[in-house]
């Protein structure tokens, strides 16, 4: 039996910001069985779809990157919670609920490439859509991020940019479980809220409001920044350079600042890294994944127990994934920001 199957695809490469308009909407038709000959492969209906800062790449003609840029005309792929429908793959059975990275934007995907697909074991415990964040991508990002990357120890000080977002309030969290002082870093004075009143942030400042971000710095930090997580770049991480302090340690998440520019900016104060003795490390959550048990093991007990606080941005409907998605780039979101496709 073939049911329609609406889609969102990529219209062709985008440079400078992207716009809704850059988007479609497709109707197209599908299986809902795994074709006999396919070995390995799930047929999943698709729940919930992470909206992500690293997608804008993949909307450009990537090179020497280890994403793969998007087709333009085909379905946007990326995180998302879905239902297994059919499977010819022994790990994954019928009515089955998986997370993972190759969820097509769509109602219905044929997964055949599963290396990144994990079996959702806690279904009763919390929501489903708590794995396109804080219990997915995000979280273990967080995680990998801040105790693996960073190697923290109680009473630090650390500082976190895009500190409202899906990774960044979690850092901000485990850093305050870890007994450090943690201040952030967001874009209006309701974030600044937030942080400071619900995920319990020692300070948070909006970065539009200051005129010398390497002041503001010195203002939170007087004795300086041992940890910073980096979600931003450019201008923020030149004045964090200065205020490291020796052998502060900085984890590159993500520099969005920079994922909208036609040409890169240089970045100044570099030489910081070597008068500072700083170690500044990028890393991709991939890498992580095995970890992925551990991970869920630590942060399970801390939802339960009511020691961390998640927020979600919601989006209803797969035709308003193009609107949450683009409003990455603004700054719109609080928390992690989701598309609902479907609900089970």
């Amino acid at each position: 039996m073939e049911v329609s199957n609406k889609q969102i695809t990529l219209k062709n490469y985008v440079t400078g910001f992207p716009n809704e308009s850059d988007f479609e909407v497709r109707i197209t038709t599908i299986p809902l069985k795994v074709p006999e000959t396919t070995q390995n492969a799930i047929l999943v209906k698709n729940l919930y779809l992470s909206c992500d800062p690293y997608m804008r790449d993949r909307m450009s003609k990537l090179e020497g990157s280890y994403l793969d840029s998007f087709i333009p005309g085909s379905p946007l792929t990326g995180y998302g919670v879905s239902k297994v429908l059919d499977s010819t793959h022994p790990d994954f059975n019928k009515g089955d609920f998986i997370w993972g990275f190759t969820v097509g934007w769509e109602e219905y995907t044929l997964i055949t490439a599963t290396q990144s697909l994990f079996k959702i074991q806690h279904t009763e415990e919390v929501p489903l859509s708590y794995y396109t964040g804080i219990l997915g991508m995000p979280g273990i990002t967080a995680y990998a991020g801040f105790y693996e990357i960073c190697s923290p120890k109680k009473g630090e000080k650390v500082f976190i940019s895009a500190a409202a977002g899906a990774v960044g309030h979690l850092v901000g969290q485990f850093a305050k479980l870890f007994g450090c002082y943690v201040v952030g870093s967001v874009g209006s004075r309701e974030k600044v809220d937030l942080l400071k009143n619900k995920f319990g942030f020692d300070e948070a400042f909006n970065y539009k409001e200051e005129e010398d971000l390497n002041s503001a710095l010195k203002r939170y930090f007087p004795d300086g920044i041992d940890i910073y997580f980096e979600n931003v770049g450019g201008k923020m991480l030149e004045a964090v350079l200065l205020n490291m302090t020796r052998h502060g340690r900085i984890a590159v998440c993500g520099m969005i600042s920079e994922y909208n520019l036609e040409k890169p900016e240089g970045i100044q104060n570099l030489s910081c890294i070597l008068t500072k003795q700083i170690r500044m490390e990028g890393f991709a959550v991939f890498d992580y994944f095995p970890q992925y048990a551990k991970f869920l093991e630590m942060i399970l007990p801390h939802i339960k127990e009511g020691k961390i606080d998640y927020l979600e941005d919601i989006a209803q409907g797969l035709e308003n994934g193009p609107a949450a998605l683009v409003g990455l780039f603004s700054g719109r979101n609080l928390g992690k920001q989701l598309v609902v496709v479907a609900q089970d």
